[in-house]
């Protein structure tokens, strides 16, 4: 059984049905997860790495490195 890191309830995932690198949310707070670990089942908050993404493309847009 996994945990929801943001509220704490039961996310009902099995490690045999998810493949790392997909995003799972949690049906009581709404927050989105991606998987980052099959053995045990391990999740990391999605947005991060998005934001950094969206960064990036702004930088590149405005010709600034």
């Amino acid at each position: 059984m996994v945990i929801c890191p943001e509220c704490e309830s039961d996310l009902d995932i099995a490690e045999e049905a998810v493949s790392e690198g997909e995003i799972v949310s949690c049906p009581e707070c709404g927050s989105d997860f991606e998987v980052v670990g099959i053995e045990p089942l391990e999740l990391s908050p999605v947005g991060a790495a998005g934001d950094e993404d969206d960064d990036a493309e702004e930088e590149s847009e405005d010709g600034e490195y």
